[in-house]
């Protein structure tokens, strides 16, 4: 029986037509997001030395930047907005932090989009001859400020923290109880 069960259920990403063999790779590399993210920025940074090289392409790495920016808002924003929740009681209860892009899907993105930023720098049509490269960077760090500005605005204002920096860990701690130590797990 195909479909059963799954009448009317929403999935929660979208749908990927990803080939088999690929998939199989990918979720090969989801438990080790460090070596993920080692490699992306090796290739990053062969993709940045090939567009200083040629001295082109400034265009095609401003909007690729901009991406970026747009799936980092994405990666930083909670799933379910707080400035849209109601409140009738007390908010002390806890909410985990999840996130509206996960990091998987947020490293996915970034790493295919510089793929596609270094295939298309092959490629002379998508070289538009822009030479002042500097207002492109310029415009981009502003750009990069004024949204982070009004992201960790959003953060302070509904206390949200996106990162497990700073918050209370569990675990394996020694306390002095009764005049001997005991070990407390949690």
């Amino acid at each position: 029986m195909e479909g059963v069960g799954s009448a009317g259920a929403a999935p929660t990403q979208p749908r990927r037509d990803i080939p088999k063999p690929f998939q199989h790779y990918l979720d090969k590399t989801r438990p080790h997001p460090l070596y993920r993210w080692i490699g992306t920025f090796i290739f990053a940074i062969l993709f940045a030395l090939r567009v200083y090289s040629i001295q082109g392409f400034y265009v095609v790495t401003f909007f690729f930047g901009i991406f970026i920016l747009c799936a980092l808002v994405d990666f930083l924003t909670p799933l379910v907005n707080p400035s849209l929740q109601t409140s009738d009681g007390p908010s002390d209860e806890f909410k985990p932090f999840i996130r509206l892009l996960p990091e998987f899907v947020f490293w996915f993105d970034f790493t295919l989009a510089f793929c596609v930023a270094f295939v298309l720098t092959f490629f002379s049509v998508f070289d538009s001859h822009y030479f002042h490269w500097q207002e492109l960077l310029i415009f981009w760090i502003l750009y990069f400020i004024y949204i982070m500005t009004c992201q960790i605005g959003h953060m302070l204002k509904y206390k949200y923290i996106p990162f497990n920096i700073g918050k209370q860990k569990y675990g394996g701690k020694e306390t002095v109880a009764g005049g001997g130590l005991v070990e407390m797990r949690l």
